[in-house]
């Protein structure tokens, strides 16, 4: 699992937590949906700075108790994969 794959799942894995959408989250963190979009779509590479900028907005904005850092937006941590789906998405199982 690479970089962008750990960032996206821990990306989503904020953001649902505290039951967010990506426009809301990218607000809080001081960033825009078409960013963050990318970002949880594993289409773009933050920069160690946006990593930064995410944690402190995560940390100031979302939740006070939390100390999430830069290193921790791309360590991975089993306990962040969520079953995440589109609203959109059609279940297929039938």
């Amino acid at each position: 699992m690479n970089s962008k794959e750990i960032l996206s799942i821990n990306l989503k894995y904020y953001r649902k937590k505290y039951n967010l959408s990506q426009e809301e989250f990218a607000e809080k963190v001081g960033s825009n949906l078409t960013y963050i979009n990318d970002l949880e779509n594993k289409k773009r590479k933050p920069t160690i700075d946006m990593l930064d900028k995410i944690a402190k907005g995560i940390n100031n904005n979302i939740d006070k108790n939390l100390n999430v850092t830069a290193s921790d937006l791309i360590k991975y941590d089993k306990s962040h994969i969520t079953n995440y789906k589109r609203i959109d998405e059609k279940n297929h199982s039938n």
